[in-house]
């Protein structure tokens, strides 16, 4: 088997674990079930990842991965130096708010959080991955804001962690901590009030 062969497999082992560990918990999985869920035999399993306890470090670690890149990516919108702020703000918020709302976000927040007593290193792992490396990038795209004069001259780290507040608090609301699903207009009212309340504060004097 080819290097892509190899990669393609491996992936699919990750996929198959993270979605039976989420389904069944880190206790209750057995790797039998993931070599099912994968498509493939359960040495293979073990010749790819050695054991359970590594298997399931991986899986999250490769979700969280995934998560983070996605969030990254729907910063995209305000590197366009011609965009209107609002709307490139507001794309941007409805984007990260679908990302964390969605299935992907809330296993991998509900997994680690069920197995912090067993992982506690994992969670902080999670963090750094996803809303650490989007609050970077977002102060990054603050800070080039800012020296453009489309945002009042602030700390842009500040700035960053403000704005993912306003879409993060009022979902963890919304969504009753996760145990419900939160509707696509409900994400669009937060994601508008949020731009609408950080504009409020950081768009410049007239």
């Amino acid at each position: 088997m080819g290097a892509h062969g190899r990669i393609d497999k491996r992936q699919a082992i990750l996929d198959g674990a993270f979605a039976v560990f989420a389904r069944r918990g880190y206790s209750q999985a057995c790797v039998q079930e993931i070599a099912n869920e994968a498509g493939v035999a359960k040495p293979t399993v073990y010749n790819h990842l050695t054991d359970k306890e590594t298997l399931f470090r991986h899986a999250v670690e490769a979700v969280a991965d995934a998560v983070g890149a996605q969030c990254l990516a729907a910063v995209g919108p305000l590197r366009e130096a011609d965009a209107d702020l609002r709307v490139a703000l507001g794309d941007s918020a409805l984007r990260l708010l679908r990302i964390c709302a969605g299935e992907q976000s809330r296993s991998l927040r509900a997994l680690t959080a069920a197995q912090l007593p067993v992982f506690p290193d994992l969670i902080v792992l999670v963090q750094e991955r996803t809303s650490g490396g989007v609050a970077e990038a977002l102060g990054d795209r603050m800070a080039h804001l800012m020296l453009a004069g489309r945002l009042r001259t602030a700390d842009p780290a500040t700035a960053a962690e403000q704005f993912l507040a306003l879409l993060t608090g009022p979902l963890q609301i919304r969504s009753r901590a996760g145990t419900r699903k939160v509707t696509v207009a409900e994400l669009r009212a937060i994601a508008d009030s949020a731009v609408d309340t950080f504009l409020r504060a950081y768009e410049p004097a007239a």
